[in-house]
C-alpha cells in the first residue's frame, strides 16, 4: 500500500516560472550554477545551489552554505516569488521531450513507506552526500526539490490525467533552454484528489528512478524529526516528502556508456582477438554503430566501430544483476581485461550519458583523451523494477533517465 498525501505547495507565480526553475542540484557544479544563474535573481539556484551567492573558495559543506539556503529562501518568500497554495492539492508534471510527453502525479510520498522499503531502491547511496541533502532539508524545512518516483501503470489513473489535461488550461507552460517542455497543472477538485490517492493506496510498491540522495535525505529528516518530537502524532507534515510519480510504461531510460583511457598493456589487435573469446565481434567501421538489442554492445577503437554480442552462457539469465550489459561488460572486458576493479573510484574510466550520443564517444578516443569506448544497450524498465523488487543494486552508472524534472515548480515545506 504506497502512501500519497496532498498537500500545500509552494510556487512560484507564472510570470517567472520559467526563470524560476532549475535544474536539479546535482546535474551541474557550482561553476556551472554560477554561470546558469547570472543575472537571474529568480532562479531557485540561489537556494538550492547557494554557493553561488558566497566566495568562490567557501568550503560547500560549511554551516555558512546552508544558513545562505536558508535566507535566499525566506528572501523568496518576501519579495512573493513563492507563494502557499490555499489548500492541499496535488498536481500533474508532464515533460515533453523529441515529441513524447511523460505525465508525472506530484504529492507526498510516505517517510514510513521509505523505511518499510514500500519505496524499493535500484541503486547504493553515499553517506557524505546523503548528510548534505540532509542538511539542506533541515535549514531549509523544505524539500526544494521533487525525487523522481515510478509506479506500476494503473489504466484509470492514465484516464483521470489525460482528462484532466484535455479539460483545463495548463497553470504552467514553458519550454527551457534544453528545449525540453514543461506543463503543470493544480488538481483542486477534492473528488479527483480523494480518488487518485485511493488509487495508489492499492500499489504494493513504488520505485525510485532517480535521486537515491535527496529520496534518502528527506525520509531520514522526516524520521529524524518524528524520533525528535515527543508529541509525535503521525499527522506532520514531516511525515512526507516530494515526489513525481511517473507510470513505468511512460518513462525512457537512456544509454550509460564507457570510455577508458588505455587498454591495460595490450595492443589493439590483441585486445579484440581477447575480445573475441566472450563476444561476436564484427568490424563496422568509421560510421558509428548503435547497440541493437540487450548484449550487443558498441566499441569504438583506433577510428573504427565494432558490434560486440555476448556469446550464449557468457551470462546468466535467470540472475537480475548477472544478465545486466552493465554486469556482462564489466566482468568480461572492464575486469578481467582492462584491470577496473572499482567503477567508482578508477580513475581511468568515465561514463557518458546517452543524452550526448555516440559522437561524444569517438570525440573522446579520437582526441587522444581516451583509448576506448563502449556503447551499451540501455536498461528496461522491468529490468530495474526486478532487481528493486529482488532487493538488488545496480551496479554504478546503470541507468541514465530524461529528461530531468526542473525544480522550483513546487516546494513541499515541512511544517
Amino acid at each position: 500500500m504506497a502512501i500519497l498525501k496532498a498537500f500545500k505547495g509552494l510556487r512560484p507565480p507564472k510570470e517567472i516560472v520559467s526563470d524560476l526553475a532549475s535544474r536539479p542540484y546535482d546535474v551541474l557544479n557550482s561553476a556551472e550554477a554560477r554561470v546558469e544563474a547570472q543575472g537571474n535573481p529568480h532562479s531557485l539556484l540561489h537556494i538550492i545551489k547557494p554557493e553561488i551567492d558566497l566566495p568562490e573558495d567557501v568550503n560547500l559543506y560549511s554551516q555558512e552554505v546552508y544558513d545562505k539556503a536558508k535566507e535566499n529562501l525566506n528572501v523568496f518568500k518576501d519579495k512573493k516569488w513563492l507563494t502557499t497554495d490555499d489548500g492541499d492539492y496535488l498536481y500533474i508534471y508532464a515533460q515533453t521531450m523529441f515529441g513524447k510527453t511523460q505525465y508525472g502525479i506530484v504529492g507526498c510520498a510516505g517517510v514510513e513507506d521509505y523505511m518499510n522499503n514500500v519505496i524499493k531502491k535500484h541503486e547504493l547511496t553515499r553517506p557524505d552526500k546523503e548528510e548534505d541533502r540532509m542538511k539542506h532539508v533541515r535549514i531549509t524545512n523544505a524539500n526544494m526539490e521533487p525525487v523522481f518516483f515510478s509506479y506500476p501503470a494503473v489504466a484509470e489513473i492514465d484516464q483521470i490525467v489525460a482528462d484532466f489535461v484535455d479539460n483545463n488550461e495548463a497553470d504552467y507552460d514553458f519550454t527551457g533552454t534544453d528545449e525540453v517542455g514543461h506543463h503543470f497543472w493544480v488538481i483542486h477538485e477534492k473528488q479527483t484528489i480523494d480518488r487518485i490517492i485511493e488509487l495508489f493506496e492499492a500499489l504494493p510498491a513504488t520505485y525510485v528512478a532517480d535521486g537515491h540522495h535527496r529520496t534518502a535525505a528527506a525520509a531520514l529528516v522526516g524520521n529524524e524529526k518524528k524520533s525528535n518530537n515527543p508529541n509525535h502524532t503521525g499527522d506532520e507534515e514531516y511525515n512526507y516528502f516530494l515526489a513525481v510519480h511517473f507510470p513505468d510504461n511512460q518513462l525512457t531510460i537512456i544509454d550509460y556508456n564507457r570510455v577508458v583511457k588505455d587498454l591495460n598493456g595490450y595492443s589493439a589487435d590483441e585486445f579484440i582477438a581477447k575480445l573475441g573469446e566472450g563476444f561476436e565481434l564484427t568490424k563496422m567501421g568509421p560510421e558509428i554503430y548503435k547497440p541493437v538489442s540487450l548484449h550487443n554492445f558498441s566499441m569504438y577503437l583506433e577510428g573504427n566501430w565494432y558490434s560486440l554480442t555476448a556469446k550464449e552462457n557468457t551470462y546468466n539469465d535467470d540472475d537480475p544483476i548477472g544478465v545486466l550489459d552493465v554486469t556482462i561488460l564489466t566482468e568480461q572486458v572492464l575486469d578481467p581485461l582492462l584491470d577496473i576493479k572499482d567503477l567508482r573510484r578508477s580513475k581511468r574510466i568515465d561514463f557518458v550519458g546517452g543524452i550526448r550520443g555516440l559522437g561524444e564517444l569517438s570525440k573522446r578516443v579520437d582526441s587522444g583523451e581516451m583509448e576506448v569506448a563502449f556503447a551499451l544497450y540501455p536498461v528496461s524498465m522491468k529490468q530495474l523494477i526486478d532487481i528493486a523488487d529482488s532487493g538488488q543494486i545496480m551496479p554504478p552508472k546503470t541507468t541514465w533517465f530524461e529528461p530531468k524534472l526542473r525544480s522550483g515548480l513546487v516546494i513541499h515545506e515541512l511544517d
